[in-house]
C-alpha cells in the first residue's frame, strides 16, 4: 500500500518504536547519523533508512554543514498530528458521555 496523504505519512513513521526513539534524540537538538545510530544495535544504514521514512514524513529535516548532515526535529509535523488526535478524542470522549446518559436514563 503506497501511502499518500500527509497525516498517513506521519502516523506510519511514527508507528516504528526505532524511529520515534529517533525523534526523542532530536528533540533534545540536532544529531548526525552516527550520533542517532549510537544507542542502537544496528548499522548507520539501518538508521538512515528510517531517517529517510521521517524525513518523507516532514517530521525531521536534513541540512548540509562542510562534511555532517545533520537532523533536526520539524516540531509543526507533530503538532499537526496532535492536533488531529486530540480532535478526535475529543469526539469519542463526546459520544461516550452521551451513551452514559441515555444508559443511566434506561
Amino acid at each position: 500500500m503506497v501511502v499518500t496523504d500527509e497525516l498517513s505519512l506521519v502516523f506510519a513513521a511514527l508507528a516504528d518504536p526505532t524511529r520515534r526513539a529517533i525523534l526523542a534524540r532530536l528533540a533534545e537538538g540536532e544529531a548526525t547519523v552516527h550520533q542517532l545510530a549510537e544507542p542502537f544495535a544496528m548499522t548507520q544504514q539501518a538508521v538512515s533508512k528510517h531517517l529517510k521514512v521521517l524525513e518523507k514524513a516532514r517530521l525531521i529535516s536534513r541540512t548540509r554543514s562542510a562534511q555532517a548532515r545533520p537532523c533536526a526535529l520539524e516540531g509543526e509535523r507533530l503538532a499537526e498530528a496532535a492536533g488531529w488526535i486530540e480532535r478526535h478524542r475529543a469526539l469519542w470522549a463526546d459520544r461516550h458521555d452521551r451513551l452514559a446518559s441515555y444508559l443511566e436514563q434506561l
